[in-house]
């Protein structure tokens, strides 16, 4: 059977989190594809603010042209006829990398305003995974009282904070650290970053 799941890409500082996310998916694709496991297949639905594409400009060497070359289903921010603005369309769940405070303010609040809030709120309303990867500090009260909110909703909050016990040496590093927990709480088996072993 096949996975499909939806990357949204908010105006939060830290796009690469969601591109290397979107990297690992088409990875883990291609491999499955070599191993003649097509059941495997995950396809991605991609929504990107337009923030989200001014960001990407400001911090990688990348285009937002490129980025949607990543995807299967690619939608505009205010195309509320895309199928993942309706729970009748079935998705494993989204996964929000980065997630600005404001996108963070608008699912906490119902406010639906453009198809990335909208798609957010469907996983919620249907209970499907959802999985916010803040960006932001320090964090303020309003901030804070939104996470309690969208995790009360059933959001997974998951600031975008790798953790050091792994010795990264790379950004891309950090990175895989923070999409490979994202993916592990989503429900797709990964082997993107280095898990912790106690050492005796």
């Amino acid at each position: 059977m096949t996975v499909e799941i939806v990357i949204g890409i908010s105006g939060a500082s830290g796009a690469g989190y969601g591109i290397r996310l979107l990297e690992i998916l088409n990875r883990m694709n291609k491999q499955a594809k070599m191993n003649a496991t097509p059941a495997e297949k995950i396809k991605i639905h991609l929504v990107m603010t337009k923030s989200a594409e001014d960001i990407i400009r400001i911090e990688t060497d990348k285009t937002p042209e490129d980025i949607k070359k990543l995807a299967d289903f690619v939608y505009d921010e205010k195309d509320f006829t895309a199928p993942i603005a309706s729970g009748s369309y079935r998705v494993l769940g989204m996964i929000i990398a980065p997630c600005s405070m404001k996108t963070l303010g608008q699912i906490a609040n119902g406010i639906s305003d453009n198809l990335l809030a909208r798609a957010a709120d469907v996983c919620l309303k249907d209970e499907r995974k959802l999985i916010l990867m803040t960006r932001e500090t320090p964090l303020n009260l309003i901030h804070l009282e939104n996470m309690v909110t969208a995790k009360k909703a059933g959001a997974t909050i998951l600031p975008a904070s790798p953790g050091f016990y792994s010795r990264p040496q790379t950004i891309d590093d950090l990175y895989d650290i923070m999409t490979g927990r994202a993916l592990d709480l989503i429900g797709i088996e990964n082997d993107v970053y280095k898990r912790w072993k106690h050492q005796p």
